[in-house]
């Protein structure tokens, strides 16, 4: 009984690894660099050149895996929405009837992966690149759709979420107040980070939604 937390961190672990196997090995080392930076300190404070250096590669062969800091930034995301994808998936696979252990993994898996970004990601997102911002809000978007919609039907049928009102409209009033809180602009605005907006955005819809006998847990 002892390993088996070890035993859950290393199927999950297992299961992010699959989900970011897309690239060839050279591709997806790069990406792995450049996502240490970019969600840390910026993707505007790194530049192609020290990746190449950091990495022992000429910038020819960088350039031949990514044409453009664009390009990279964008498979950095989609690294980072694979790993996500399939760290969520396991959870609502492994716990589908479950709904208070669902929603305490599904939270704390979100929020580990939120606590990756920092402001600096977010500020470049804003000032640089809105327009890759939008691919972040339609994988995000479907994300919630697929995982918290199950959770919230599954809450429904035991008692736990409150059904007088549809689980579509829950989600719908989940996604819209995401997305209006949950921008590189109004974070900045409101001084918060994307780990801490979708915290209070999550705690406030799950307050209206959960059943007394939900409180309880």
């Amino acid at each position: 009984m002892a390993r088996e937390p070890t035993d859950k961190s290393s199927k999950k672990s297992r299961s992010a690894d699959a989900g970011r196997r897309q690239l060839d090995p050279g591709a997806q080392r790069i990406v792995e660099a450049a996502r240490a930076h970019f969600f840390s300190h910026g993707f505007r404070s790194v530049t192609m050149d020290d990746l190449a250096a950091e990495l022992g590669i000429s910038k020819k062969t960088l350039y031949a895996h990514f044409p453009g800091k664009t390009a990279l930034l964008e498979a950095v995301l989609a690294d980072k929405f694979a790993g996500v994808s399939a760290t969520l998936d396991q959870i609502t696979r492994e716990h589908s009837h479950d709904f208070s252990v669902a929603l305490h993994e599904l939270l704390a898996a979100t929020q580990r992966e939120l606590d990756e970004i920092k402001p600096p990601f977010v500020r470049d997102m804003r000032q640089k690149a809105p327009h890759v911002f939008k691919m972040v809000e339609r994988r995000r978007a479907d994300l919630i759709q697929r995982h918290f919609g199950k959770l919230f039907v599954e809450g429904q049928r035991t008692g736990m979420v409150r059904k007088d009102i549809p689980a579509n409209l829950m989600i719908e009033i989940l996604l819209a107040t995401v997305q209006a809180i949950v921008n590189p602009t109004k974070v900045e605005e409101l001084g918060l980070t994307p780990k801490s907006a979708f915290s209070a955005v999550v705690k406030v819809v799950l307050e209206g939604v959960i059943a007394g006998k939900g409180r309880k847990l």
